[in-house]
C-alpha cells in the first residue's frame, strides 16, 4: 500500500506535532494534575489507562488516557460491562474530552499525531478490508476528520470513508481547520451519544450486527486470532 505525501506531511507535520503537544502539556499541566487527583479520588488507581492500539503501518503502541471506568467485577472475578463501570464522573471526563489529555504524550513520543485517523482496537484490524487498512499508512490522531464530522454519532462505514478521505491529501490548512472544529465540538459537547449507531462497539460486532459477515465467519476470525 502506497500513497503520495505532501511537502507539509513530509517536512512540517511532525515538527508541528512535537512543538504544539509540548506547549499543550506545559500549558495544560495544572488541569492534568487536577484531573489526575479527581480520578484518584473518584475511581482509585491506576490513574492512567493504557491500551495497545494499532499505529502507523499497524505497529502496536500503548495509548494513554485518564481512566474513566471503575474496576468493578462480578462474582466470578470478571470485569463488569463497560456501561456498568462508567460512572457519572467518567461520563463527564469523556464528554469534555479531558480523558484524552494524556494522549499528548503519545504525540510527543511520535506514536500519534494531533490530527489523523483515530486509533481503534487491535482486534478491529481483523475485520477491516485492505482498503480500510490504508488508514494506517499515517500516524493515528488525537482528533480527525471523522471526529469533526460526527464523532460517535456516525457509523463505522462513514468513519472509514472520512479517514480515507483525510489521508488522500494531508495539508496544513486541513489540519488547522480540523483542530479549530475540534475545539468547537468539544466546547459544545456535540456527537457524544451513540444513538442507533453504536460505533463504540468493536468493528467485528458491528459487521455481524449489520449482516456484513456471518456468525460462522465472525467466530472463525476470532478463533484464528
Amino acid at each position: 500500500m502506497k500513497r503520495r505525501r505532501t511537502i507539509y506531511e513530509l517536512i512540517f507535520k511532525r515538527p508541528m506535532d512535537f512543538i504544539l503537544s509540548l506547549l499543550a502539556i506545559i500549558i495544560l499541566s495544572p488541569i492534568m494534575i487536577i484531573v489526575a487527583i479527581l480520578v484518584k479520588i473518584k475511581l482509585g488507581g491506576p490513574i492512567i489507562f493504557s491500551q495497545e492500539r494499532p499505529g502507523r503501518y499497524g505497529k502496536p503502541f500503548k495509548m494513554y488516557k485518564f481512566r474513566s471506568m471503575t474496576n468493578e467485577k462480578d462474582e466470578n472475578g470478571n470485569l463488569l460491562p463497560d456501561d456498568k463501570r462508567l460512572t457519572k464522573f467518567g461520563k463527564r471526563l469523556r464528554a469534555t474530552s479531558l480523558d484524552e489529555l494524556p494522549g499528548l504524550f503519545n504525540i510527543l513520543k511520535g506514536n500519534m499525531s494531533i490530527v489523523g485517523p483515530r486509533p481503534h482496537l487491535i482486534k478491529d484490524l481483523w475485520f477491516m478490508t485492505e482498503e480500510e487498512k490504508r488508514r494506517h499508512l499515517v500516524r493515528p490522531g488525537l482528533t480527525g476528520l471523522a471526529q469533526v464530522k460526527g464523532r460517535n454519532s456516525i457509523n463505522w462505514d462513514e468513519k472509514f470513508e472520512y479517514d480515507l478521505k483525510y489521508i488522500g491529501k494531508i495539508t496544513f490548512f486541513k489540519d488547522i481547520l480540523i483542530m479549530l472544529q475540534t475545539f468547537s465540538i468539544v466546547f459544545k459537547k456535540e456527537g457524544i451519544s451513540n444513538e442507533g449507531m453504536e460505533t463504540h462497539i468493536p468493528l467485528g460486532e458491528y459487521r455481524l450486527k449489520h449482516g456484513e459477515i456471518s456468525e460462522e465467519e465472525y467466530k472463525q476470525i476470532i478463533g484464528d486470532n
